[in-house]
């Protein structure tokens, strides 16, 4: 039998390589029809108490009960987020490692001088889970001031005295004191702490004076006594604390700084994972027991495609940048 000649062995390799390559993408979504299929791991870069954990456990056990599935809470602290930011972005592009996080993650650019991890390219946005109200001016009861004004004029009599705490440096509480105190021609102490739960606790326990805290963590002490509000740094006031005023209706004009909580998966996770989960995003923060829980933490539902998230990190990066101008800090 006369044998194939070279060249048709050639041209049938090529075309069966091909044939392959056509069929890689089918095949990837077909793995991707039965996503999950094992516990998904969900970073997050701050310490085990923090605010973010409210956002991130309604939604994931949304998740949990849709997908049959676990949702396990990796806690990596340290360096405002970024620790925790870049094992995500080095974690494999498969879709069981997920990123959920605040606005430090815009902030941080302004920041520091280089981070490990591109903001923009290295993360594959999913969706906005929520905005807050803006985070509360709450003080230690012994401190002598019942109002912004006050405050402002008590730290005006004791300048470079008054402390205040922060998760660290470009931390949602760091940055809202710090453009409190520009506005407010103060000046003020910071102490940076590794983590939302270690700074706060110092500051009920009176070691602290001052934080600009996330309503989610501060409200039901404020409730209870053990720590004063004296204003919110969002457009309007929050209904859990009514009379505390927003920082533009105490006499800082123009004062407007929310933060927010939100999904992300390493760049080149597949897109029907991507958009898989952010269907799930949206189901969850419909839900009225949902709404319940994010307004009681002081949160609104957002619950944006990942094109919209997108548009919204590269302007939120900007806004941080021109904040950072206003506060006069140096990157670190």
């Amino acid at each position: 039998m006369q044998q194939p000649s070279l060249s048709y062995c050639v041209i049938r390799r090529i075309s069966v390589a091909v044939a392959a390559a056509i069929a890689l993408p089918t095949a990837a979504d077909a793995q991707t029809d039965h996503y999950p299929t094992k516990p998904i791991r969900v970073v997050i870069p701050f310490s085990a108490g923090s605010p973010i954990e409210v956002p991130a456990r309604v939604v994931t056990q949304r998740m949990m009960e849709t997908f049959g599935q676990s949702f396990v809470f990796d806690y990596r602290t340290g360096a405002s987020g970024t620790i925790g930011t870049e094992a995500v972005a080095r974690a494999p592009k498969d879709g069981y490692t997920m990123l959920i996080t605040n606005c430090s993650h815009t902030a941080n650019p302004s920041y520091y001088k280089k981070l490990p991890f591109d903001t923009v390219n290295d993360f594959a946005p999913v969706s906005q889970i929520d905005v807050t109200y803006g985070n509360l001016l709450v003080i230690h009861p012994s401190v002598p001031a019942r109002s912004v004004k006050e405050f402002i004029a008590l730290a005006k009599a004791r300048p470079d005295q008054l402390h205040y705490a922060s998760a660290g440096i470009g931390s949602p509480p760091h940055v809202s004191a710090a453009l409190f105190a520009a506005m407010a021609g103060i000046k003020l102490v910071h102490v940076p702490y590794k983590g939302t739960a270690v700074a706060f606790n110092d500051v009920l326990g009176g070691h602290i004076e001052a934080m600009v805290a996330s309503p989610t963590t501060a409200v039901p002490y404020v409730h209870a006594g053990r720590l004063r509000a004296l204003g919110i740094g969002g457009p309007r006031r929050q209904p859990q604390v009514p009379d505390v005023p927003t920082f533009h209706e105490a006499g800082l004009t123009g004062f407007d700084l929310t933060c927010y909580h939100g999904i992300w998966f390493p760049t080149g996770t597949p897109q029907t994972i991507v958009r898989k989960i952010y269907g799930e995003v949206v189901k969850a923060v419909a839900l009225p027991e949902t709404k319940k829980i994010l307004a009681d933490g002081g949160l609104i539902p957002i619950g944006s495609s990942p094109e919209e998230f997108a548009d919204f990190i590269k302007k939120d990066i900007a806004r941080q940048t021109e904040i950072v101008k206003k506060i006069g800090l140096e990157p670190q």
